[in-house]
């Protein structure tokens, strides 16, 4: 399945991500890369994760993809964005599940964690998959949502000067 795919990382995930986006041209995806684009060990995940998590929730993006050291910073901190799916996805079952069940929009990697090889076949399995739209699955979708509300609702509450 074609797709457009943003693609992020910091200075840990900069090696991998150079060698990922030309395969994922290769199979003939349309990149958006945010960044980096160069080595800088004095970036921060939390930048790429946004930049990410912002492409795939404005739809200039479908999917995607997140790379630093473990996969763990930059999942923790896209998950931040409402709307957004991220999970770390290290093994082939994972990767196409988080998408199938839970309807994954970002799959992380940890580029300390993973190859080149094994992050083909994490990100093939990862685009590769389609929601399945069970009534479960919708649901728990739905619960999600709510938290997402209600999480925002208080921050609103509390920027106002508020008691949560």
């Amino acid at each position: 399945m074609i797709q457009v795919v943003a693609v992020g990382a910091d200075h840990g995930g900069l090696p991998l991500k150079k060698d990922l986006i030309p395969w994922l041209e290769f199979q003939g995806n349309q990149v958006v890369d945010v960044g980096a684009y160069s080595l800088d060990p004095a970036d921060d995940y939390p930048d790429f994760a946004e930049a990410v998590a912002r492409a795939v929730t404005s739809d200039q993006a479908e999917r995607g993809i997140l790379i630093c050291g473990s996969g763990v910073g930059a999942c923790i901190a896209a998950n931040k964005v409402p709307g957004v799916r991220a999970c770390l996805g290290h093994d082939i079952y994972s990767a196409h599940q988080g998408v199938e069940h839970d309807n994954m929009n970002i799959l992380c990697l940890g580029a300390r964690v993973v190859g080149i090889e094994l992050a083909k076949d994490l990100v093939a399995a990862f685009l590769n998959a389609a929601f399945t739209g069970e009534e479960r699955h919708l649901r728990r979708l739905d619960k999600i949502a709510a938290m997402e509300r209600r999480a925002l609702q208080v921050r609103e509450i509390q920027s106002q000067g508020g008691a949560a």
